[in-house]
């Protein structure tokens, strides 16, 4: 019951999105260029009438090989490229900006909205065919794009149906390294080494699982009123690219990425 009650109120919030509330998200981002999709790449990239290529902030939509030797594709990535040719193939959308403009490869990094003001990536996130997924030079909107994805999880919509995507416990996290991944855990000590947190979930900390806050990351987290030595002792989800550093690492670079479970 407490679970049905708790779908119930996710629901709420996510039905009481309406045009205003979209309009009131606009306003936290900078808005710029009005133009034509004319290419879908996959499920977070398009490419612009004038050639601007886009890759959707904020989520992380199945990935498909596209030419890449020996990749194999992820689970749903033709249905998540489906659902993003659905919403914005051959329509106009407008750019909004809420952080860093241009990636390393030179793709515009935008939140896109259509002319009845929807908004695609909230769209995408609501359905299941995306995991947010966010940056520390790119944090705008994030609770919002949380709030969906929570509501898609709660209903094992799209990818939260599927194995591949469920969080993983940080107890058999080494088995995914150099992967996205949602690994969840109980914090059993910090350590502050040198400005450099590291948030340890298991007795030997030269194997189990870590979460790494740098220097410059941690004043994120203190800017925001989170002290990382407040974490031990929390069960936890931290969302972000699985690495090896004594055992399987996460680095936080900023504080959205680590969710308190209740």
């Amino acid at each position: 019951m407490r679970k049905i009650f708790t779908l119930f109120l996710t629901l709420i919030v996510i039905a009481s999105t309406g045009t205003s509330a979209l309009a009131d998200l606009r306003k936290q981002l900078k808005k710029s260029t009005r133009q034509q999709v004319i290419k879908v790449i996959d499920g977070d990239t398009v490419i612009l009438k004038d050639q601007t290529r886009v890759r959707l902030v904020g989520i992380q939509a199945p990935m498909l090989p596209l030419g890449r030797k020996g990749f194999k594709g992820w689970p749903l990535g033709q249905a998540s490229k489906s659902l993003l040719s659905d919403l914005v193939l051959d329509k106009f959308v407008t750019l909004y900006y809420g952080g860093q403009r241009r990636d390393r490869y030179g793709r515009a990094l935008a939140h896109l909205f259509l002319n009845d003001g929807l908004w695609v990536q909230g769209e995408i996130i609501k359905n299941g065919m995306a995991r947010v997924y966010t940056f520390p030079d790119n944090r705008a909107i994030v609770p919002e794009m949380m709030r969906y994805e929570q509501m898609a999880r709660q209903r094992n919509l799209g990818i939260w149906a599927v194995d591949y995507y469920q969080p993983k416990a940080q107890e058999t996290s080494e088995k995914y390294q150099n992967s996205f991944q949602i690994i969840t855990g109980t914090v059993r000590a910090v350590a502050h080494i040198r400005g450099t947190y590291y948030l340890n979930f298991g007795k030997d900390w030269r194997e189990d699982f870590t979460i790494v806050i740098k220097s410059r990351a941690a004043r994120k987290f203190r800017k925001v009123n989170i002290q990382p030595e407040n974490y031990k002792g929390k069960k936890i989800e931290v969302r972000g690219w699985l690495k090896s550093y004594n055992g399987p690492m996460i680095e936080a670079t900023h504080p959205e990425q680590i969710t308190i479970i209740p």
